[in-house]
């Protein structure tokens, strides 16, 4: 397959970047995946307490021996990439321009674990809708960075680098690159910063788009009372969630990372459990819902450049270190999507957040631009619709 170079146009004082993991790192990860010192396990429990060690077995030895790395590197490098200095931390994002002159400047923030790989599905189609069948004027220009501490925006400038901070970051980058006017989409851990990039720049952020979105009771008196019977489903399910991911990465992020970037099948696991949990159908295989590989793109990045440490930070900001309470309610018009595997409470969403739209979509799972993403391009479009008119596009 011939991998084509993007022209990169030139941002000034943003060098531009490409993949280009070195081939020791690819040989060291294929030597200690033939090397692993495998556990035992009990007969019978199946997934009920961990991944299973055959079906973990099975993926390991595709990824040593039938993932090709240098083919998804070259997806990626398919795109113009940049790396700037913001405030000090070093940002990783894709820069994808629309042929249409009027297209609307719009940020994609993936969660964990996740990447921009998460979005390359839907680059194509909210870029250039003309070539898909669709209305020109639903026309994005895309910027997609990787979350600070995640992929190649490292390392973490220090400590503090909770979702406000990374809003003030990714705010910045946007005035960087000249757009005065823009939307945001994230989901997870950019459903988090998304709207705190609207709540710190509302005359730049036009409208937020999200899809699982975490919504908490704060406390106040009968917030609970009267639910919906879709939302104490929701709450419920959010009550029994496994947490053990969430309670190691808020509380020791450090420590368990030593386990993850020392063994690949341990940084294997400790991801495809989080895709096999959030994907849908919930009885189904990770891959029933999102390719194999593309899976494995993900781990890959972690793995290949370190992360494991610098992307649970964010947990610990969130969750450990921060001050909670009932938030500062936005005002920026809101989108919210609901997937089947959503727990996103309405009352507490509307309590938070100026919603404008909510739909229900009553398919897929937590990761939508990879499961559905047909239907997360289409409810984008039609939420920016509805708030844009030609945007004016930065010199």
């Amino acid at each position: 397959m011939t991998n084509t170079i993007p022209q990169i146009p030139d941002i000034p004082g943003v060098p531009s970047f490409r993949v280009d993991v070195p081939g020791s790192r690819l040989d060291d990860l294929r030597s200690r995946l033939a090397a692993t010192r495998w556990p035992a396990e009990l007969p019978g429990v199946g997934w009920s307490r961990g991944v299973p060690v055959a079906y973990l077995k099975e993926l390991a030895d595709h990824w040593r021996n039938a993932y090709d790395w240098r083919a998804h590197e070259a997806a990626l490098n398919t795109h113009p990439q940049y790396l700037a200095d913001i405030d000090g931390q070093n940002i990783h994002f894709l820069h994808v321009r629309s042929p249409e002159p009027g297209a609307t400047p719009l940020m994609l923030l993936h969660g964990w674990p996740g990447s921009v790989a998460d979005f390359l599905d839907v680059i194509g189609p909210l870029t250039d809708p003309r070539a898909y069948g669709g209305d020109p004027a639903d026309a994005f220009h895309l910027v997609v960075p990787s979350l600070p501490g995640f992929g190649f925006s490292t390392p973490l400038a220090g400590p503090g680098m909770g979702a406000a901070r990374m809003a003030s970051v990714l705010t910045a980058l946007m005035s960087r690159l000249g757009y005065a006017r823009y939307g945001v989409h994230g989901y997870d851990t950019g459903s988090w910063v998304a709207p705190r990039m609207g709540t710190q720049a509302p005359e730049q952020v036009i409208g937020v788009h999200v899809n699982a979105l975490l919504t908490f009771p704060v406390g106040t008196e009968g917030e609970t009372d009267g639910l919906s019977e879709a939302d104490q489903e929701r709450w419920q399910a959010m009550q029994n969630v496994n947490d053990g991911y969430l309670q190691c990465n808020s509380k020791r992020p450090q420590t368990i990372a030593y386990a993850l970037t020392d063994s690949p099948v341990g940084q294997l696991a400790w991801i495809v459990e989080k895709f096999k949990e959030l994907t849908a159908p919930a009885d189904g295989l990770p891959e029933d819902s999102i390719d194999r590989d593309r899976i494995l793109t993900a781990v890959s990045l972690y793995w290949l450049i370190g992360t494991a440490a610098s992307a649970a930070q964010i947990y610990y900001e969130e969750v450990s270190a921060a001050e909670w309470g009932e938030p500062e309610r936005g005002t920026v018009p809101t989108a919210v999507l609901l997937s089947a595997h959503d727990v996103t409470v309405r009352r507490w969403a509307e309590r938070d957040h100026n919603v404008v739209r909510w739909t229900e979509l009553g398919r897929g799972g937590h990761f939508l631009a990879m499961e559905e993403p047909e239907a997360l391009v289409d409810d984008v479009r039609r939420f920016f619709r509805e708030l844009v008119r030609p945007v004016p596009v930065p010199e």
